[in-house]
């Protein structure tokens, strides 16, 4: 069955935005950026929210800016035919490999593993992961840890009241001192 992860980049004191709105320092350096890359190839199709589709939009026509490095053209490469589920009550149209979400989360995830394929489902934005880990549809969490506090704004985990198990998967501390923390939900 396809796994759905939860990946974004979080401050130490757990915020993937910070108070003013701010998440300019999830800026990858070079290595940090090389694995996403890799990352993101193991990914079958992505779900996200309004706000990060809208972030992520520029990457749909990044591939023209002539002034991309190797990196960037990798990444966009990558991005740009990679199916994406925009769950968005504002949208009434979305761009690129991206269709907006004809059913809730729950419906959604239970149709795409049900799809044929190994490949990741992978889900972004703290307000659709909340609600798809409010409803135990979250496999993995994967967590790039900036060495910054930011003091407010909005969590990478829902503040709900519900206990959660996790298996500790992999680390990796980056020469930014960036670390990544995968985790599975035990079951």
């Amino acid at each position: 069955m396809r796994s759905v992860t939860y990946s974004m980049g979080v401050s130490l004191d757990g915020y993937i935005v910070g108070p003013d709105g701010d998440f300019n320092w999830t800026a990858p350096d070079e290595e940090v950026f090389r694995f996403w890359i890799d990352e993101i190839r193991q990914v079958g199709v992505h779900l996200l929210g309004r706000r990060l589709y809208e972030t992520m939009l520029y990457w749909e026509t990044a591939d023209q800016d002539p002034t991309l490095d190797e990196s960037d053209r990798e990444w966009t490469a990558l991005w740009k035919p990679l199916p994406k589920v925009v769950f968005s009550t504002t949208l009434s149209a979305v761009q690129g490999n991206a269709r907006l979400a004809s059913g809730g989360v729950a419906e959604e995830i239970e149709r795409l593993r049900a799809e044929p394929g190994e490949s990741d489902i992978a889900i972004g934005g703290a307000t659709l992961a909340a609600e798809a880990a409010a409803l135990g549809l979250i496999d993995e969490y994967q967590l790039m840890v900036y060495p910054v506090l930011v003091g407010g704004g909005i969590p990478f985990f829902p503040q709900r009241e519900r206990r959660v198990d996790l298996e500790l998967v992999e680390t990796r501390t980056f020469s930014s001192k960036v670390v990544y923390l995968r985790y599975r939900v035990a079951r």
